[in-house]
């Protein structure tokens, strides 16, 4: 007698279920948990590490990243606008601009902006704006495409009904467009900021003082003295502190733009 769909449904969740608790089972019974936790949550070490962790390497991280967005989101919405501009000229240059850093690592512009630049043009940067070019320029790519998607999603009957008011092009797209705009793309906003968050790390790349730290150089620097995990997973830690809000705070924004549709 064959098994009915619902049945054998329930039986292949019932497998992975059985097979998920052998896993377990048999990782708890080898695991060498005194070694696991001195490796990666040695209590004495994560003790050092603190308040340091917090008033430096998260402090910087936060404000890295804020630089790069509010630079990047500036920039970002002149691409946009450009990219939506009647004038070819304008349009191509848009274009390449974000074909070229959506396609180029981020790694490579920090090493551009950090190490090439200075060496090309004998100048030398300040490690602020090399750090805020560097996440702005990659960041605002991304987030004229975003920006770009959400002035077409505007209905056109928004801006025609501007434009019988007697406004100009320009009045309407800043008074009326681009604050729906901006509400529509704040949730994929919200997720770039997130990403910024985590190519902030790169800045490591740029030889930074012990006060300069972020996270994942403040993670290697104590890894290196302490010869432990736990700095690395204290750093990953705090990461999280940052991003899983603003994930949180995505969501919210998603089911609310999509309950006003």
């Amino acid at each position: 007698m064959s098994m009915s769909r619902r049945r054998r449904a329930r039986l292949f969740r019932g497998v992975q279920y059985a097979v998920l608790l052998i896993a377990i089972a048999v990782f708890a019974l080898v695991a060498d948990w005194g070694r696991l936790r001195q490796a990666f949550f040695d209590v004495e070490i994560a003790k050092a590490l603190f308040p340091e962790v917090i008033t430096t390497a998260l402090v910087n991280t936060a404000y890295y990243t804020l630089l790069g967005f509010g630079f990047g989101l500036g920039l970002g919405i002149v691409l946009a606008l450009m990219r939506l501009s009647p004038v070819p000229p304008y349009r191509w240059i848009a274009i390449a601009y974000i074909e070229f850093f959506r396609g180029v690592p981020s790694l490579l512009v920090f090493i551009a902006l950090g190490f090439g630049v200075p060496l090309a043009f004998e100048v030398a940067l300040d490690m602020d704006i090399t750090v805020m070019l560097s996440l702005g320029l990659v960041g605002a790519a991304y987030m004229a495409e975003t920006i770009r998607a959400g002035i077409l999603a505007v209905p056109k009957g928004q801006s025609e009904a501007a434009r019988s008011l007697g406004m100009s092009p320009g009045r309407a797209m800043v008074s009326i467009v681009m604050p729906q705009a901006f509400r529509i793309v704040l949730p994929p906003l919200t997720n770039e900021l997130i990403l910024l968050t985590k190519d902030s790390s790169l800045v490591y790349l740029l030889g930074l003082s012990l006060g300069q730290f972020e996270l994942a150089n403040f993670g290697r620097d104590a890894l290196n003295e302490h010869k432990s995990l736990t700095p690395i997973l204290i750093a990953g830690l705090l990461y999280l502190v940052i991003t899983l809000p603003l994930g949180h705070l995505v969501r919210r924004l998603e089911a609310r733009t999509a309950k006003a549709r």
